[in-house]
C-alpha cells in the first residue's frame, strides 16, 4: 500500500483550491455525501474520511452536489482507487417526506436547511459518476444502500423496489458500519486487485450476471426468493425477508443471494464489530467539530450533537421498527473510559464549549459496557432477542457508572447528559444504582424515554418490553428525584398506526396519556423503511416471524390514529371524533373528567366550518410527570 506523506488537515478538502493547496494531484478515494461537510464524528463522511486518511490514503469530499449538473462532480478530479457514494446520515427518501408522504421543507443536513439533496440520493449521484467516470470503480454505502440491498418493500412509491445494486451502477455495496470494510477494499485495490474481483469482504455485496450465476456454484448460498417473485407475492416477500433476518450474524451467517431479472445480488456475511481498541482508533481523530468554513450558513443539525460523545456502537434491543440490528448489528462494542475521556478533554479545550456535554451514549444510552458470552462464540442467540431477563447478558451498569461520574469531575466540566435517551427495562435490572446516578446527575429537565405504546399486542409486536415495565421505571424515576433540583420530566415516544394496531387500541393510549399527562412533544407516526420486520408486515400484512396476519392501518385510519396522539389539539378533535364514534366509545365525547374532546359545536355541524374550541384537558399540574408546555417540533 502506498503510504500517504501529506499532513492530515484540520478540515478534509471539498474544492480543487483546498486539493492544491496540500500538494495531491489526484486523491486516493472521494466521498460523495447527500449532506453538508461537517467535521464531526456523527457525520459519516467526516468519521470515514478521517479513518481513510490515517490508514495512509488521501480523501477528498464532494457535499451535496448539484446533480443537474456535472460541475460539482468533476471538481476533484478522477480518484486514483474509487468513489464512495452515500445519501447521507439519513435515508433521503425519510429525509424529504413526512410519514403521510407530505415534502418537508427543509433539510437539517444542509447549509439554513435549505433543500439540495435529490430523492433516491445514491442511485441519482452513482448514475452521474458511472457518465462522468467510466472506468472508476464505485462503492456505495450509508444507511439508504445498506438497507436497500435486497429487493424491499418502498413505502413512498408503494411498491416493491429492486436492490440498489440492479438501479445504482455501482461496483460494491458496503453496509453496516463501514470504516474498516472501505479500508480493506482500499488495501486490496492498492495492491493491484481490480474491484470487481474483490468479492469475498465481510459486510459487503456484490453482482453477478445472471448468465453467470445460472452455471455456478450455488450450494455456499442462501438463497432468497427471486425479485419477481417477491414482487408478486406477499407470502414470497415475507418468507424471503425472515430468511435474510437469520443471516445476520457475522459468526454463523452465510453468504445470501437473491436473483433479479438482469443480475444476481450477493450479500457476503456480516462483518465482525470492531473491538474496544479499534472503535478508539476510529474516533481518536483531530475532528474540529464544525462545518467546513466555506459554508456561511449554519448546518441545523450540527448543533444538538455538536458536544456529544458516541460511547458505543450497536442494539440488541432487536426492535420491530428500527433498523439498527441490520446496519450497527446486535452486538454492542464499547470504547475504553480512558478514549472518552480523552476526547471530552479536548472538547473542553474548545473556545466555543461553555461546559456542558450534551450526550454520551449510542443507539441507547444505557448499552455501554454490557455484554454477553455469547456474542464473541456465536453471534448472539440464533432464536431470540437479548433482553435483561435473559441470564447470559450482563446488565450490570457499573461500567457505565464510573464513565459518567470520571467525565463529569474533569476540569472544565459543568454538565454530562444523556440526551440519547435510556432503555428503560435495562435500567431496571441493574443493581448498581444507575437510576438514582442518571437522575441525579444526567438528566438535563428532561429524559427521553420509549415505551412507544399500552397495548400488550402492539408492544409484542414491536418487540417491546410491557407497559409494566414502563409503569415501575416511572416510579423509581420519580422516587430517585433529588430534593436540590427542580423537578425532572419525562419525554415519551408513542408511535401510531403500527402493524397490529387498531383505533380501539389507541384510544386506550389516548386515554392513558390523559391520566397520566404523559403528552408526546411530537407525532411520531410509524413510517415503513426499509428492511425492518414493521415494513414487511405493513406491505404483506403477515408477522414474517409467526406468519401469522396481522392487521395494517392505512390511509384514513392511520391519519386517525395520529391524531390520537395529539387528541387535545383543536384541530384534531373532529378526527379524535371520528375514531371514537367508529369504536362505539362516544362515552369519551363530551365535557367529564373521562372525555377525550368535547362534542361538536352545532354551528360547526350546520356551516360544516372549523371552530376553534376552548376545550383544554383536565389540569394535571399536581401530575409529577406533566412537563411544562412548550411550542412543539416537528420530528425530523
Amino acid at each position: 500500500m502506498t503510504r500517504n506523506l501529506v499532513e492530515e488537515p484540520r478540515f478534509l478538502p471539498i474544492s480543487g483550491r483546498e486539493k492544491e493547496k496540500l500538494g495531491i494531484d489526484s486523491f486516493d478515494i472521494i466521498i460523495v455525501s447527500g449532506d453538508a461537510y461537517v467535521d464531526h464524528p456523527s457525520f459519516a463522511a467526516a468519521i470515514l474520511g478521517r479513518n481513510l486518511w490515517s490508514a495512509g490514503y488521501t480523501v477528498g469530499i464532494i457535499p451535496q452536489p448539484d446533480w443537474q449538473s456535472d460541475e460539482d462532480f468533476l471538481a476533484l478530479g478522477t480518484p486514483r482507487l474509487f468513489f464512495a457514494v452515500s445519501a447521507g446520515n439519513v435515508d433521503s427518501m425519510v429525509n424529504a417526506f413526512t410519514p403521510n408522504k407530505k415534502r418537508r421543507q427543509k433539510d437539517s443536513y444542509s447549509p439554513g436547511g435549505r433543500l439540495k439533496r435529490p430523492d433516491r440520493a445514491t442511485i441519482v449521484y452513482t448514475n452521474k459518476l458511472r457518465s462522468l467516470f467510466r472506468n472508476t470503480a464505485i462503492v456505495i454505502g450509508g444507511i439508504e444502500a445498506s438497507l436497500r440491498r435486497f429487493a424491499h418493500y418502498d413505502f413512498w412509491s408503494d411498491s416493491v423496489r429492486q436492490s440498489i445494486l440492479a438501479d445504482a451502477p455501482a461496483d460494491l455495496l458496503v453496509y453496516g458500519m463501514g470504516e474498516r470494510t472501505l479500508r480493506l477494499i482500499a488495501d486490496r485495490m492498492s495492491t493491484g486487485d481490480p474491484i470487481r474481483s474483490i468479492r469475498d469482504i465481510p459486510g459487503t455485496c456484490w453482482t453477478m450476471p445472471v448468465a453467470e450465476w445460472k452455471i455456478s456454484e450455488q450450494k455456499d448460498f442462501v438463497i432468497l426468493p427471486g425479485y419477481a417473485e417477491v414482487r408478486e407475492s406477499t407470502v414470497r416477500y415475507a418468507e424471503a425477508f425472515a430468511a435474510h433476518a437469520r443471516e445476520q450474524d457475522p459468526i454463523r451467517g452465510h453468504a445470501v443471494a437473491q436473483p433479479h431479472p438482469k443480475t444476481v445480488v450477493i450479500q457476503n456475511p456480516p462483518a465482525m464489530p470492531p473491538d474496544t481498541a479499534e472503535l478508539d482508533a476510529i474516533y481518536d481523530h483531530p475532528f474540529a467539530r464544525a462545518a467546513h468554513p466555506l459554508y456561511r450558513e449554519p448546518i441545523p443539525a450540527l448543533e444538538p450533537v455538536r458536544f456529544s460523545v458516541i460511547s458505543h456502537r450497536g442494539c440488541f434491543g432487536d426492535c420491530s421498527f428500527c433498523a439498527l440490528a441490520h446496519h450497527q448489528g446486535r452486538i454492542v462494542s464499547s470504547r475504553s473510559e480512558d478514549s472518552i475521556a480523552n476526547e471530552v478533554d479536548r472538547i473542553s479545550r474548545m473556545k466555543a464549549f461553555r461546559g456542558t456535554i450534551q450526550d454520551v451514549g449510542g443507539p441507547s444510552a444505557n448499552m455501554y459496557g454490557l455484554s454477553c458470552n455469547l456474542w464473541k462464540t456465536a453471534g448472539g442467540c440464533p432464536d431470540r432477542s437479548c433482553g435483561p431477563d435473559c441470564k447470559s447478558l450482563s446488565t450490570d451498569h457499573g461500567a457505565l457508572i464510573s464513565l459518567l461520574k470520571r467525565l463529569r469531575e474533569m476540569p472544565g466540566i459543568k454538565h454530562v447528559f444523556c440526551g440519547s435517551g435510556v432503555r428503560f427495562d435495562l435500567a431496571l435490572a441493574d443493581r448498581s444504582g444507575y437510576i438514582r446516578e442518571l437522575v441525579h446527575h444526567h438528566v438535563s429537565g428532561q429524559l427521553k424515554v420509549a415505551p412507544e405504546h399500552i397495548s400488550p399486542h402492539v408492544l409484542e409486536l414491536m418487540n417491546k418490553p410491557g407497559i409494566s415495565a414502563f409503569e415501575e421505571f416511572r416510579r423509581v424515576f420519580q422516587e430517585n428525584q433529588p430534593e436540590e433540583k427542580k423537578r425532572q420530566y419525562l419525554i415519551p415516544y408513542w408511535i401510531s398506526s403500527h402493524p397490529g394496531c387498531t383505533i380501539p387500541d389507541m384510544i386506550d393510549l389516548a386515554c392513558y396519556i390523559k391520566r397520566t399527562g404523559l403528552a408526546p412533544e411530537q407525532v411520531q407516526d410509524f413510517t415503513p423503511t426499509p428492511m425492518t420486520r414493521s415494513t414487511a408486515m405493513y406491505h404483506t400484512g403477515i408477522d414474517p416471524e409467526t406468519m401469522k396476519k396481522v392487521h395494517i392501518p392505512k390511509e384514513r385510519e392511520r391519519t386517525i390514529q395520529r391524531a390520537f396522539l395529539r387528541f387535545m389539539d383543536p384541530e384534531n378533535a373532529p378526527l379524535v371524533r371520528e375514531g371514537l364514534l367508529r369504536s362505539n366509545r362516544g362515552d369519551l365525547i363530551g365535557h367529564g373528567t373521562d372525555a377525550l374532546v368535547p362534542p361538536e359545536r352545532r354551528e360547526t355541524a350546520l356551516s360544516g366550518k372549523h371552530h376553534r374550541s376552548s376545550y383544554e384537558p383536565d389540569s394535571t399540574r399536581n401530575n409529577p410527570d406533566r412537563r411544562p408546555s412548550r411550542t412543539r417540533r416537528s420530528r425530523p
